[in-house]
């Protein structure tokens, strides 16, 4: 069972079916929780092989109609988004400098339904003071947050004999070879990019689905990326199939800049190596 299939029905069971009556605002918990799995994604930072570190600390900016009905919740509904976090973490192999914490907060320039989440990478010993955090997602209900605005800061300090990549990002296909032979590869959708850490990555419109992709034309679980030399990639039985670089198939063989579209959403896949 997925992560977020796992935290939907943790909620379902709380208070008394009191969320239940609380989120009937345009903003809903698994559409937080998906923003915060994306927010580990695209400021993963890689120390070495054996350990990628991703933000530990969280604000989930709300309109002020939204802040209102979850306010009285916030305790609760921030421990168990900082569980559902820590599981996905575990799921990705991610790690963390500190304890997990996720806030709300409102926001005035916000109409209700909209959303916004802030993160860092904080080390246990360190304040938790919010100033110098980053605004890293301005999501719309159903959609993907807006890519984030700037490098993410790197932690304070690096575990003994270890130290961190020059970059907290996958590079861009002009970027120079990666240290180590490593060959790191991602995805990129609607100018967000989903780094590829594990054999597989399924792709599709079901919590269950490693990324989640918000299109009526995609199916629950969709298609399937497959990682090898070469990667490729795998039809799952979909309603509207596949086209990879322009053709219609059930599999097909993965390069750099390979562009896949699957219902109407448009994905290219992307890979440096060293």
């Amino acid at each position: 069972m997925g992560v977020l299939k796992r935290f939907e029905q943790r909620l379902e069971g709380l208070v008394n079916g009191t969320f239940a009556k609380v989120f009937k605002s345009e903003v809903q918990p698994v559409e937080i929780a998906g923003a915060l799995q994306r927010e580990c994604d695209n400021n993963a930072t890689i120390w070495n092989r054996e350990r990628t570190v991703v933000p530990n600390d969280f604000i989930v900016e709300l309109s002020a109609p939204d802040f209102e009905r979850l306010s009285p919740y916030a305790g609760q509904l921030g421990d168990e988004l900082a569980g559902m976090v820590r599981d996905y973490a575990k799921q990705q192999r991610y790690t963390f400098m500190g304890p997990i914490k996720v806030h709300l907060e409102k926001a005035d320039d916000l109409d209700t339904g909209l959303y916004r989440v802030r993160s860092r990478t904080l080390a246990s010993s360190e304040s938790q003071q919010p100033q110098g955090r980053r605004t890293t997602a301005a999501p719309h209900p159903g959609g993907y947050p807006a890519q984030p605005a700037g490098a993410p800061p790197m932690p304070a300090a690096p575990p003994p004999g270890v130290g961190p990549s020059p970059a907290t990002r996958p590079p861009g296909p002009s970027a120079g070879p990666l240290p180590g032979g490593q060959t790191r590869r991602w995805i990129e959708i609607n100018g967000n990019r989903h780094q590829i850490s594990r054999p597989t990555m399924v792709l599709g419109r079901s919590t269950d689905a490693d990324v989640r992709i918000d299109d009526p034309g995609v199916s629950r679980r969709h298609c399937e990326i497959r990682v090898g030399s070469p990667s490729t990639i795998q039809d799952l039985g979909s309603t509207n199939g596949i086209v990879v670089d322009g053709q219609h198939t059930t599999r097909a063989t993965l390069r750099d800049g390979s562009r896949i579209v699957v219902g109407s959403t448009t994905i290219v896949y992307r890979q440096a190596e060293g």
